[in-house]
């Protein structure tokens, strides 16, 4: 690991009259997996759609590389390098290999080379006997590892996972748990992953935030956060305790 890609100072949402998150300082490294942890209705996906450039806070900034990110100027250039995969991802009208390959289009690159990358792309993921196929007729683990190499293939810097495998079957969760393992590691892609799961945090990620009600609780190493928490809730949460 080395220098942080990512980082948020002073972050608010509001929606109405009603505060959703407040989370002052989070930073995200080159090459670390990132976990977001907390129960249902605790800000993560809120947090995770304002640090993808999505959803715009209330009040604070992100940066990117130390640069302040504007949502009036530079935005798109910014989220170009970067890519997510959320838990029921959308396939488009067209086959497998059109699918991987839009992420390239829209920036661009056609030719020998791009369809070269599409290609090892799929294979990498074991989809390459399906380039042809109708994406909308994949079964759920299909479609979410095509949506994982189309984000792939694009090359992020940061890689976002909104409970990537919650509705898949242990093999496809498997191919993709293992794709995010390899592009941090070999790739050195920042990834932030929410996830509810906790077998699913140790397994994977090096670096644990944990929400409660928008707020930061605590964060740290994940085997720290998650056999030594130093808040009750933290606890509370990651033993399961029914009270969430």
């Amino acid at each position: 690991m080395s220098g942080i890609v990512l980082e948020t100072e002073g972050i608010t949402k509001h929606f109405g009259d009603r505060e959703v998150l407040r989370v002052d300082n989070l930073s995200f490294r080159q090459g670390c997996i990132h976990g977001i942890i907390g129960p249902s209705g605790s800000g993560k996906s809120t947090l995770l759609r304002i640090l993808n450039l999505i959803e715009k806070p209330s009040a604070g900034r992100v940066r990117f590389h130390g640069q302040n990110v504007s949502f009036n100027n530079g935005r798109l250039a910014v989220q170009r390098r970067m890519g997510m995969v959320s838990q029921k991802p959308v396939m488009f009208n067209t086959t497998v290999f059109e699918n991987v390959f839009y992420g390239l289009k829209v920036r661009g690159m056609r030719g020998s080379a791009a369809r070269s990358r599409v290609r090892s792309e799929l294979k990498t993921l074991g989809l390459e006997h399906l380039e042809k196929q109708p994406a909308q007729t994949l079964s759920g683990g299909e479609a979410q590892r095509v949506a994982l190499a189309r984000v792939l293939v694009t090359e992020p810097e940061v890689l976002f996972l909104d409970e990537p495998t919650s509705n898949l079957d242990p093999r496809n969760a498997a191919i993709i748990e293992e794709m995010v393992r390899s592009v941090s590691r070999h790739r050195g892609v920042s990834v932030v992953l929410v996830t509810h799961n906790i077998f699913q945090a140790r397994r994977l990620t090096d670096w644990l935030s944990f929400l409660y009600e928008g707020r930061l609780i605590e964060e740290g190493p994940t085997e720290e956060i998650l056999s030594n928490p130093r808040d009750e809730r933290t606890a509370s949460f990651v033993r399961g305790d029914t009270v969430y």
